[in-house]
């Protein structure tokens, strides 16, 4: 399918549909000599991997990587490197009567449009099981980018309109505490408030939305291919391909719009020999081009569009309007599951640029 690959040096290509036999992913372009198994895998596969709290969906997957090409003798060869996971806990039976009725909100009526078939069965190629390659290879982007003390952390701090207040700029830690609840939100109280509205939200037969943060830090100054290839367009590109993703900030985002130059601007200062900004409203980029400071990027995730609340569509066999019931197992948040295919984005990036920098000056 066109559109299926992402990156310029660092390149992936994701393969396969929610309900077929197996999902997977090609990455081509990472250099040979990086130390990689498939438990560095297998760690980030496990934060994504669905069925492990009340907050995700009920489809149990082992998600295990299988590695099948590109390593030898524990490193990479500078090959493609092909993973593959398999799927072991599809039920189609939920969507038969989907086959000619577009979920409202889904990518069901877009996907008949353009191809003139589609496969219904968990939506096929839209479903967020197709980030299951994401984010095999986002793990080995990370693992590049930590060789060049380059970190990359996800978490939620706003769902169903309750915000968070971060009180910590320490990574380790926020991502520590985040991690500590099924939410994936670094503040504690709030996490709770957003689970609490959840459960209630499920038995009324909806969903919530939400805003994830992802910080880079470290990532070193020059970073980004002016014009049309600019750092932060690049991000850009790469959340919003996330399926359920409405809205990309990076920095000051849309607060921009409201600000003066004056407060705007990061004026730049000379700190203990280091050249470094009094504030980062640029979000860690400008001119398209890393500063050095963190990168910062906010994403709104939309509501899941499958829930079990009638709703009215059209039979595109009949040409008549009708109303649904959606049966299955779905995620009634999308933000808490979010946060590693975010991470993963965001290091694919950064590692395609972080390459590409390296044949630009001698």
């Amino acid at each position: 399918m066109p559109g299926s690959s992402f990156g310029g040096l660092f390149c992936i290509t994701t393969w396969g549909e929610s309900h077929g036999r197996a999902v997977g992913v090609v990455l081509d372009g990472c250099p040979a000599g990086l130390e990689l198994k498939e438990d560095d895998i297998q760690k980030e596969l496990d934060r994504r991997r669905p069925g492990q709290s009340r907050a995700s969906t009920q489809r149990k997957e082992e998600d295990r990587v299988e590695i099948l090409s590109g390593i030898f003798e524990g490193e990479t060869t500078g090959t493609p490197i092909s993973m593959l996971i398999w799927n072991r806990d599809a039920d189609s039976g939920s969507y038969d009567l989907l086959r000619e009725r577009p979920r409202p909100g889904h990518a069901d009526y877009a996907y008949q449009m353009r191809y003139g078939r589609r496969d219904h069965r968990g939506g096929g190629r839209s479903s967020a099981r197709e980030t299951a390659g994401r984010v095999a290879a986002g793990a080995v982007a990370k693992k590049l980018l930590l060789k060049e003390g380059i970190e990359v952390v996800a978490y939620v701090t706003e769902m169903g309109g309750i915000e968070a207040r971060i009180d910590s700029g320490d990574l380790a830690e926020l991502q520590a505490r985040a991690e500590a609840n099924p939410i994936r939100c670094p503040d504690r109280e709030a996490a709770e408030r957003m689970m609490v509205l959840l459960d209630a939200v499920r038995q009324e037969g909806d969903s919530l939305g939400g805003m994830v943060t992802i910080i880079a830090r470290g990532v070193p100054p020059g970073l980004g291919d002016p014009v049309f290839d600019k750092l932060d367009a690049d991000l850009a590109k790469g959340l919003m391909s996330l399926g359920a993703v409405k809205a990309v900030e990076i920095g000051a985002g849309l607060g921009c719009a409201r600000m003066r130059g004056s407060e705007m601007n990061d004026p730049l200062r000379v700190k203990e020999g280091r050249i470094s900004f009094e504030s980062n409203n640029a979000g860690g980029i400008t001119g398209g081009i890393s500063t050095g400071e963190d990168i910062v990027c906010r994403i709104a995730v939309k509501p899941t569009p499958s829930i079990a609340r009638r709703q009215h569509t059209v039979d595109l066999k009949s040409r008549k309007d009708v109303e649904i019931e959606i049966k299955g197992r779905h995620d009634p948040a999308i933000p808490p599951r979010m946060v590693p295919v975010a991470e993963a984005m965001v290091a694919i990036v950064l590692a395609d640029h972080l390459l590409r920098q390296r044949v630009v000056r001698l």
